[in-house]
C-alpha cells in the first residue's frame, strides 16, 4: 500500500464525501457530478486521484465508467492506525513503568 497516497486522497473533503458517495452504491462518473456542485473535470481529476490510490475501481459498463469502493486499502490504514495505537500504549506503560 502507498499509505502516502492513500493519506492524501483522503485528505480532500469533497474526495472523502465522493467515498462515502460511493459507499452506498456504484455510481458513474455523471451521477458522481450531479452530486456536487463543482464541474465534471474536477470530479474527474479527484476520482483520478482516489483511483490512483487505490481507493476505487472503475468499470465499463457499455457506454458509462461505473466507480465502485474498494475497502481493502480502507481497512490497510485502519490497521496501520491500530498499529501506532498499540504502539503508543506499549510507549506509555514503558516509560509508566520507568518512573516508578
Amino acid at each position: 500500500m502507498a499509505l502516502d497516497q492513500t493519506l492524501k486522497a483522503l485528505n480532500d473533503p469533497i474526495r472523502r464525501a465522493i467515498l462515502s458517495l460511493l459507499k452506498q452504491r456504484s455510481m458513474s462518473v455523471q451521477e458522481i457530478v450531479d452530486q456536487f456542485s463543482v464541474s465534471q473535470p474536477a470530479i474527474s481529476r479527484h476520482l483520478s486521484i482516489l483511483k490512483k490510490a487505490d481507493l476505487i475501481r472503475n468499470e465499463r459498463q457499455g457506454k458509462y465508467i461505473v466507480y465502485t469502493l474498494n475497502t481493502s486499502v480502507l481497512e490497510d490504514v485502519i490497521l496501520w492506525i491500530k498499529d501506532l495505537e498499540g504502539e503508543k500504549y506499549v510507549s506509555q506503560n514503558v516509560s509508566e513503568r520507568s518512573s516508578h
